[in-house]
């Protein structure tokens, strides 16, 4: 069944239920409305179900819930089964807590290419600012407004370039950029055929980095990375890090030295089960 959708947003979500909201209220204003939005949900309780219930009610939005049970750090398995709910060829990954500017489900179609993913940034909102984000501000794109963050108390930095209007400058600015393209689970996007050849996400993988394996996979499968990190515009919400486990991490970039070693393009531990 061929779908209708031009893009699958697979919005990452554990236990944010307000930013949640505010996120989803950036994707009813956006530019592209034929897309729809699956909420890759790593256990919420409840408040997080009501979020989604309102804002499917009160909005244009598509919305799909999946969901399973909290069990600890499982955000690999909750997007594998997010993929394979999916009802469209193009898919965009992003986070709970990342505010989309109205043209970024635009943009992102507008440059995708085939057999290419594309990498994008984040622009960091200091916390007072995080914590002061309404509809109202949404609405008006005043989130993504230098002078009015500066005015709020947003610092200064070369950064704010990632909040460009100007298509030619991000363009440069995404051409000159020293940072690699890679998978980064807050902006970027591919083909679903593209992740399902090397399988979706490796479900050992804990936190910390756990994107960015599927990503190498892809490249060794032949896929290449776009860095757009000045064209596909979201803010984050500040928020402190959960405890950083060390085995996790170590775990992950073993995982990750085989995969860039061999040339993995395909893990067993992914949406097929050997």
């Amino acid at each position: 069944m061929q779908s209708n959708s031009q893009a699958s947003v697979i919005i990452s979500t554990y236990n944010q239920p307000e930013w949640l909201a505010l996120v989803l209220y950036s994707y009813s204003i956006q530019t592209e409305n034929n897309f729809e939005i699956i909420i890759a949900d790593d256990g919420s309780d409840e408040r997080t179900k009501a979020v989604i219930d309102k804002c499917s009610s009160e909005t244009e939005l598509k919305i799909t819930h999946v969901w399973h049970e909290d069990n600890g750090f499982q955000k690999t398995k909750i997007l594998n089964k997010a993929i394979v709910a999916s009802d469209s060829d193009y898919l965009i990954f992003t986070d709970g807590d990342c505010i989309a500017r109205q043209d970024f489900v635009e943009t992102h179609l507008r440059l995708r290419r085939p057999n290419c993913a594309l990498s994008g940034g984040y622009f960091k909102l200091v916390a007072s600012i995080s914590n002061a984000i309404t509809k109202t501000i949404i609405s008006t794109q005043k989130c993504f407004d230098k002078d009015w963050l500066i005015a709020e108390g947003q610092p200064k930095s070369f950064k704010f370039n990632k909040l460009t209007k100007s298509k030619s400058k991000a363009n440069i600015l995404n051409k000159i950029t020293p940072t690699k393209a890679t998978f980064d689970g807050m902006n970027v996007s591919c083909f679903k055929s593209d992740i399902l050849a090397v399988n979706g996400f490796d479900e050992r993988m804990q936190y910390g980095g756990e994107d960015r394996e599927v990503g190498e996979r892809m490249m060794n499968n032949g896929v290449k990375f776009i860095q757009v990190r000045y064209s596909t515009i979201c803010v984050h919400l500040h928020h402190e890090r959960p405890y950083k486990n060390e085995e996790a991490r170590a775990l992950n970039e073993q995982i990750r030295k085989e995969t860039k070693q061999k040339k993995v393009t395909y893990t067993s531990f992914g949406i097929k089960k050997e």
